[in-house]
């Protein structure tokens, strides 16, 4: 064993050990609250001190904003302060972020994830000003969701930077994966770093990560906070090993499938049911499911 040098940063504002949770559907495709409150407190029930709603893999794309709030107001109902809550407020519209980030307060967000505006790729200059207009709108701390193959552009290291000087900008989601480019800014903003791919994990807490947002989080709570507290103790054996045993077998599967529709499928089979995606998202086939099953039992997570 060793002496755990692992970053805390930012653990406070927006924990550790997080999932960006999916958005429960009932069978005709409506919000459903009562899994949504059921799955927030099996996720904290089973070692998950933080839950993004309305992020990616939340459908934030095809969910109303009153869905949204909704779906808020219920998991903060039913966690209470058991796990911080980041609503997620990045559109491709910054008047709509704005309105977006006023009313997540209101709700009772405890912090906000603003994802680079995608579709239209304006300039970095754009892009920091949508970000410090969103971070004007309100007092909650913010985390930037850095995710160039889904948004079309990146996060510059100087536009990270520069907003790292706003007070209330005080993390990044890293899904861009420039080890290189983030160590230096980990080391020097002061700004918490989130790994935002599982497969990247154990590394991204190497180079000085508070901790993660994840996907595979849904299947594997216990083994995500695993990972983190072998790592925290120094027993970097065991975090390897659960890295590549439990958390990558079910990434491979992420990565086939998408993450909604893994999160969904894997769900599903471990006895929750959260619905299907919403269209353009797909559910699994029966064939996928299948091949998840099989990986799910390997993994010691079925």
């Amino acid at each position: 064993m060793g002496t755990s040098s692992k970053v805390n940063r930012g653990a406070d504002v927006f924990g550790t050990t997080c999932v960006a949770m999916v958005t429960p559907f009932t069978p005709e495709g409506e919000l459903d609250l009562d899994a949504g409150r059921r799955l927030a407190a099996h996720l904290v029930s089973n070692g998950i001190d933080s839950l993004v709603l309305a992020g990616t893999t939340g459908e934030s794309p095809t969910t109303t904003t009153e869905e949204k709030l909704a779906l808020l107001r219920a998991v903060k109902e039913e966690v209470g302060d058991r796990a911080k809550l980041i609503a997620g407020a990045g559109t491709n519209n910054t008047r709509s972020s704005v309105e977006l980030a006023k009313a997540s307060a209101d709700a009772g967000a405890d912090a906000l994830l603003v994802v680079t505006p995608y579709y239209s790729k304006p300039s970095q200059t754009g892009v920091a000003a949508h970000v410090m207009a969103v971070a004007q709108a309100t007092s909650l701390p913010i985390c930037l969701y850095d995710i160039p193959g889904r948004s079309g552009i990146p996060l510059a290291a100087a536009t990270i930077a520069e907003l790292a000087e706003l007070e209330t900008v005080q993390a990044v989601k890293d899904a861009k994966g420039n080890f290189f480019e983030s160590a230096e800014l980990i080391e020097h903003t002061g700004l918490a770093w989130y790994s935002g791919d599982d497969p990247l994990n154990l590394p991204w807490l190497s180079l000085g990560a508070t901790g993660f947002i994840s996907v595979v989080g849904h299947a594997a709570p216990q083994a995500l906070r695993e990972l983190l507290t072998s790592f925290e103790a120094g027993d970097l054996a065991r975090a390897r090993e659960i890295n590549a045993d439990t958390l990558n077998v079910l990434a491979k599967h992420q990565a086939a499938l998408g993450g909604v529709t893994f999160a969904k499928a894997a769900l599903r089979l471990q006895g929750f049911e959260v619905g299907d995606p919403r269209l353009p998202v797909t559910p699994a086939t029966e064939e996928q499911v299948e091949a998840l099953r099989t990986d799910m039992q390997k993994a010691g997570v079925l």
